[in-house]
């Protein structure tokens, strides 16, 4: 992994099992729903749910610093705790690097291969549930150069200096889908004007680990994805496209990435961005 930016924001199955009893890291799995965890988990993970935990009513992401001070506290995590990010579903991981940042957690990590490749090397499960006595934890204020608001999104329409880089499905992108069904009659579908379509999925090899530099490089370079332009990525609710920020940033080192975390969930609903 030495050969990405930066290579020590990504863990592998051999490091993690060896460090699962260090006192100041701790595993989150995050999921959509609690019943995987229930049945099989990483020892001590602590489970997250994405719509209880991460997301408000409306698909939105939360973020309001107290709640995420009180979802940090409650999982046993300090403000000098280690985490190591991971879930079932591909690129869960990366999101979760995104959203910790956001608030200013500096100790951060990504488990390459998330719990496919841990279970897919028959390494310890655990089905009893971690809990931690709360703990302080202090959040800071959200980070603002890491995401980006749709006012700008919309004026950077036909800039060729920026990238608006859609990380979804090619149904979803080609309006077939509103995130992963046809749109109801009240449901635009579709994608941002001059968008460029690379599902987030290629960026990983079958096993679920991350594609070497080159071929990552490779694959956004195809599709004129340039590290000498200012990137938006954005997907259906902000998550997949974190994950993209994530490695944009931190394993090819692109400098100029920044999140649409309001996404299709928002874009969609805005008035004055349809004609």
């Amino acid at each position: 992994m030495s050969q990405y930016a930066y290579p020590e924001v990504v863990v592998d199955t051999d490091w993690l099992a060896n460090h699962l009893n260090d006192p100041n890291l701790r595993i989150i799995e995050v999921d959509t729903s609690p019943e995987p965890y229930k049945n099989a988990h990483i020892p001590g993970a602590v489970f997250w749910n994405i719509f209880t935990d991460i997301l408000l009513p409306d698909l939105s992401m939360n973020l309001d610093a107290i709640a995420f001070a009180k979802l940090m506290s409650r999982s046993g995590i300090t403000n000098e705790t280690t985490v190591i990010a991971y879930g079932s579903y591909p690129g869960t991981g990366g999101w979760i690097f995104w959203l910790l940042k956001l608030f200013g957690h500096a100790h951060v990590k990504v488990l390459n291969g998330g719990y496919q490749k841990w279970q897919s090397e028959s390494r310890p499960l655990a089905s009893d549930l971690s809990t931690f006595s709360p703990v302080p934890y202090q959040a800071q204020a959200l980070n603002s150069e890491l995401r980006v608001l749709h006012p700008e999104v919309q004026a950077s329409i036909s800039r060729s200096d920026r990238i608006l880089l859609d990380v979804r499905t090619p149904q979803e992108y080609g309006g077939e889908w509103f995130f992963n069904q046809p749109p109801k009659k009240n449901e635009r579908a579709g994608h941002i004007p001059g968008a460029v379509n690379i599902e987030h999925i290629l960026t990983l090899n079958e096993d679920g680990t991350f594609k070497s530099a080159n071929e990552l490089k490779t694959l956004y370079e195809s599709k004129g994805i340039t590290a000498d332009q200012e990137i938006f990525p954005y997907c259906a609710i902000g998550g997949r496209s974190g994950y993209t920020w994530f490695v944009l940033k931190y394993l090819l080192g692109y400098p100029n990435v920044r999140n649409y975390d309001g996404s299709w969930n928002e874009w969609s609903r805005l008035t004055d961005v349809w004609g």
